[in-house]
């Protein structure tokens, strides 16, 4: 009799998929696009990452799917970039540049110093428009419908926030963080303290726990590494 190949499917077994996720992309449009190659409906990631952002997302199948909550617990570090000189409702790009202020007084030094600020255990208020729930609602539908959202501040910890690279109004930066950190709050907090606004302009995850970016594949790769492993069942 033909053994069913479902039966020692690797991925229905558990895998965890390094993925580099691209510009635009949702983070489940990543898991859908996995789920229909993959061969089993548990698949899942660990940690959003906003459609702007790219970089590193951990992608679990089968028996692995437990782990989610273990890899979204681990230190992240990201790299990007702040605009200053204007805010955005959303804290980023998904929304239009707005509140133009003067920023030519602005020197790397003053920033330097600011970012000293949002060093270690800070108080942090989530963006409105986020997938935090609030009264059973995401907070980003009641915000789409116009309706008043208030945040409490949560307690995050920023281990490095260092300055990469400064050409006005552009600053760069690498931040490591605990998880439920908000770089799109990060970003606005810093501009505010300027005085001038920021808003993040670029965003890629490098680092969650021990995995980096470097040992990410990605989209095509994994569907070939993907096709590669399903056929040597054959």
């Amino acid at each position: 009799m033909q053994q069913n190949h479902t039966d020692n499917n690797p991925f229905a077994e558990g895998q965890v998929m390094l993925i580099d996720k691209p510009l635009n992309w949702t983070s489940f449009d990543v898991v859908r696009k996995l789920r229909g190659m993959v061969k089993t409906k548990k698949v899942g990631h660990a940690g959003t990452l906003d459609p702007l952002a790219t970089g590193l997302l951990i992608v679990c199948t089968g028996k692995y799917t437990k782990k989610i909550n273990e890899y979204m617990a681990q230190e992240k570090e990201y790299t990007g970039s702040i605009t200053l000189g204007a805010t955005t409702p959303t804290f980023d790009l998904e929304s239009e540049p707005e509140n133009f202020r003067d920023f030519s007084g602005i020197t790397l030094e003053i920033v330097q110093q600011a970012v000293v600020g949002f060093t270690g255990l800070i108080e942090q208020v989530p963006p409105i428009h986020s997938a935090i729930k609030k009264d059973g609602q995401r907070v980003y539908e009641l915000a789409r419908k116009g309706k008043e959202v208030k945040l409490d501040p949560r307690p995050v910890t920023i281990h490095v926030f260092e300055i990469t690279g400064f050409h006005l109004p552009l600053v760069h930066f690498r931040v490591v963080c605990s998880t439920g950190t908000y770089i799109r709050s990060l970003a606005n907090d810093v501009g505010a303290a300027l005085g001038c606004g920021g808003y993040l302009s670029s965003l890629c995850r490098t680092r969650i726990g021990s995995f980096h970016l470097e040992q990410a594949m990605n989209i095509e790769e994994a569907g070939k590494y993907i096709r590669e492993r399903l056929a040597a069942l054959s």
